[in-house]
């Protein structure tokens, strides 16, 4: 495949080396000092393009990509309040997009025997859950992507949780959690150093605690999954989400 990179930090310098080690070709990288290559003929060597930018600039990128009818992956967090309005353009214009909070094969399968805990847990209202999130300090957004997909996937099956709010410490304290209503899930966000990423569910009683945890090593997780997004998403047209790549029917 031809792939195109939108974005080049850290992350896109991971998925360069994944996808070449595939045996794809990489046609087009846009950072901050190339911006101006960002248009239709460039796109248009691509066979799919890969968006691991800003929250600032991932919206601009998805719009250039629908214009030149090129398939998209987004791994960039921090803008779904406007989820909906991508989707609804995407499938109006007959484009091709796959989002994802994390596109880890590890993550996924957490964010699925998340929700059957969740779904389990029901049974059992004296544990009372919250999700813990650490990671690096140059991590723009808080909550994590990922810490957010946790909380949707436990207030879609415990049935005692309505909405989540976020307590972030940017230095490792621990966070106060005396203005949470007994509706609200906790997720607690934590930046320290150059941690790639770690997730934890707990479920505390007085007599035990329960705890499903993903520690990442490096990014490179991140990004494989990117790469393999693209290779599933070729030849498909509609929007999707990484869950859809995978077969959990057990």
């Amino acid at each position: 495949m031809k792939i195109a990179l939108l974005g080049y930090g850290k992350m896109g310098h991971i998925i360069e080396k994944i996808a070449t080690d595939r045996k794809h070709e990489i046609v087009l990288k846009i950072d901050y000092d190339n911006l101006h290559d960002l248009n239709a003929d460039n796109l248009a060597k691509a066979d799919v393009a890969i968006e691991f930018s800003t929250p600032g600039t991932v919206l601009s990128n998805i719009n250039h990509c629908f214009a030149a009818g090129v398939p998209i992956v987004v791994g960039t967090t921090g803008w779904y309040n406007q989820l909906a309005e991508i989707k609804e353009q995407c499938e109006a214009s007959g484009n091709t997009m796959i989002y994802a909070s994390n596109f880890s094969v590890g993550v996924n399968l957490f964010f699925h025997v998340n929700k059957i805990l969740a779904k389990l847990m029901r049974n059992y209202p004296y544990y009372e859950v919250q999700v813990e999130e650490i990671h690096h300090t140059q991590k723009a957004d808080s909550p994590s992507g990922t810490a957010i997909t946790l909380a949707e996937g436990i207030i879609e099956n415990i049935g005692s949780k309505t909405e989540w709010v976020n307590a972030l410490s940017a230095d490792g304290a621990e966070t106060s959690d005396e203005a949470i209503a007994p509706n609200q899930l906790l997720i607690e966000s934590f930046r320290i150093d150059s941690v790639p990423g770690t997730h934890t569910v707990l479920y505390d009683s007085e007599v035990d605690t329960i705890e499903l945890k993903h520690t990442a090593h490096n990014r490179n997780g991140f990004a494989l999954g990117a790469v393999m997004a693209a290779e599933w998403v070729a030849g498909k047209k509609g929007f999707f989400e990484a869950k859809d790549m995978f077969n959990f029917n057990i």
